[in-house]
């Protein structure tokens, strides 16, 4: 019983922060329209979010491993309560992009302590169906989150879905003060303080120049200044990790071809999801002129997939060994995404259907061994470590999903965008972002509508052909069993022998003196 409310009031929290990421997509439209906000800026308002959530996760996950991961979920809740408050007063595009950023920091904080909170109070033998639950409250969320957005937006302004978000964290916050355990390490390492600035820098970089790109040109120097800066400061990071004495994230974890694969995946899943849910619901509202109710409504084709899909994956991944579900998820995944890229003004609602279905089944098979695979390939003293590549992923690849296939989209629209006889101011405005195009109506926004149609073709292959060569490079990493020089010795009594022996003893860190500092025995698998 003490168990299911740990579980029940954790999903609570994780579905709030995932919500986030999505749910404002729906009031986009509207946002656009009472701020006067760009294309450039309505993707800031999305990505800034994830960019702060992304960034910060590591340190964000080392504090709560060290002060205390309940007292990370109350601050966490606290921040994303009063910065949710103060977003809903925000009448100017830049104030609300700040204020974002501020809920990005607080759901840094909450999201790792969910799933430690998790790992670290649910014995082995139960540990992979609460992941698998949580996984698909992850996956979830999202969707559910557009959902009650539009529902919200049927009778209020958008200001109503940061009042909504106030509210849940607000329960969240009761639930956790009154029933959750406080854990935290009992010799925790001292903070990597540089390591995180770099990670911060070297992501934010990364992001800031690919949100930009449109506004100054993918070959401007300062775009590609900065993803040469970006990546210039993450190499930077990996040095230093691998020698610092107590790293934030070890790169020596990523040979082990498990923990690498689950990383990759949940990255380049999310990656497709957010990038997806962002380009969609603006597709929805102002090409097909849906509600934002309506407009969310039409994604619970997605869940009709996801759910079944995600119950079947864990027994599917003990009968079969986990690659069989988890390549084909992505594949299915792929397939979804192919058949919304050709989508356009005049598509049935039978087309989205057929390519939400197989877009949600592809997720609900692929996530759960993604999650599994990280977590299991840990001993329990690298478990907080495990925690936190889970949700960096998954931050990550939705902060770069949004980034870059928005960016394609902006580019793409741009440059198809070819408006003749009509006033300057006009112009610009439909230049600007298709919202600007819908106030102006009449021949302009048939233009835009013709110009956003041809980006969002080019957004969704690009993510279908994403989620392909992810399902290669997972075929890839798992083509062979683990090396079994370094075993993690499972104590589950459930665990079955013999098959799929890297999905249940994957070559993994061992511990020795310091279990705050494991001594790594991470080698690569036996060619």
């Amino acid at each position: 019983m003490r168990q299911g409310i740990v579980l029940a009031i954790t999903c609570l929290a994780l579905a709030t922060v995932v919500a986030a990421m999505a749910s404002l997509n729906v009031a986009l439209p509207d946002i656009a329209r009472q701020t006067h906000a760009d294309q450039t800026q309505q993707t800031w308002i999305i990505d800034a979010y994830s960019l702060v959530f992304a960034s910060l996760l590591l340190p964000a996950g080392a504090l709560g491993d060290r002060f205390g991961r309940r007292r990370a979920l109350i601050i966490g809740l606290v921040l994303y309560g009063a910065g949710s408050a103060l977003a809903a007063l925000a009448t100017d595009p830049n104030l609300l992009i700040g204020l974002r950023a501020l809920l990005g920091l607080g759901a840094a904080l909450i999201m790792p302590a969910t799933l430690s909170t998790i790992t670290s109070s649910f014995p082995r033998a139960q540990r992979a169906r609460a992941v698998s639950v949580w996984a698909a409250v992850a996956g979830g969320s999202g969707v559910l989150g557009l959902l009650a957005s539009g529902l919200l937006l049927e009778q209020w302004s958008w200001q109503s879905v940061f009042w909504f978000n106030v509210l849940l964290a607000a329960v969240a916050l009761v639930g956790t003060l009154v029933f959750l355990p406080e854990s935290a390490e009992a010799r925790p390492a001292p903070l990597d303080v540089i390591g995180a600035v770099l990670a911060a820098v070297g992501i934010g970089a990364l992001v800031y120049a690919v949100i930009e790109a449109p506004v100054h040109g993918w070959s401007d120097r300062l775009t590609l200044g900065g993803i040469a800066l970006g990546l210039l400061v993450l190499a930077g990071f990996v040095a230093y990790e691998l020698r610092h004495r107590h790293p934030l994230l070890d790169p020596r974890l990523f040979r082990n071809r498990r923990f690498a694969a689950g990383s990759l995946s949940l990255t380049l899943q999310f990656f497709a999801l957010f990038g997806f849910m962002f380009v969609v619901m603006q597709y929805l509202q102002l090409v097909r002129g849906y509600s934002a109710l309506t407009a969310a409504l039409s994604l619970l084709a997605m869940p009709i997939g996801m759910i079944p899909a995600s119950r079947l994956s864990p027994l599917l991944t003990r009968r079969l060994g986990a690659r069989g579900p988890w390549v084909a998820g992505l594949l299915v995944l792929g397939a979804g995404l192919a058949v919304l890229s050709h989508l356009d003004g005049a598509s049935s609602y039978g087309h989205i259907a057929a390519g939400l279905i197989p877009l949600g089944a592809g997720l609900g098979l692929a996530m759960p061994p993604a999650t599994t695979a990280i977590t299991d390939a840990l001993p329990k003293e690298l478990q907080n470590v495990g925690s936190a590549v889970n949700d960096l992923a998954r931050e990550l690849g939705g902060a770069l999903g949004i980034a870059v296939l928005g960016s394609l989209l902006t580019a793409t629209y741009r440059s198809d965008l070819h408006l003749t006889g009509v006033p300057p101011q006009v112009a610009e405005a439909a230049e600007s972002s298709l919202a600007g195009a819908a106030a102006a109506g009449g021949t302009v926004l048939h233009h835009a509508q013709a110009a956003f149609t041809t980006g969002l073709h080019a957004a969704l292959l690009g993510a279908a052909i994403t989620a392909v060569v992810t399902a290669i490079a997972v075929a890839i990493l798992l083509r062979r069993p683990a090396d079994k020089t370094h075993p993690v010795v499972s104590d589950d009594p459930a665990t079955p022998s013999g098959r799929d022996n890297a999905a249940q003893s994957p070559t993994a860190p061992t511990t020795h003196q310091q279990p705050q500092r494991p001594s790594l025995h991470v080698e690569e698998e036996l060619s």
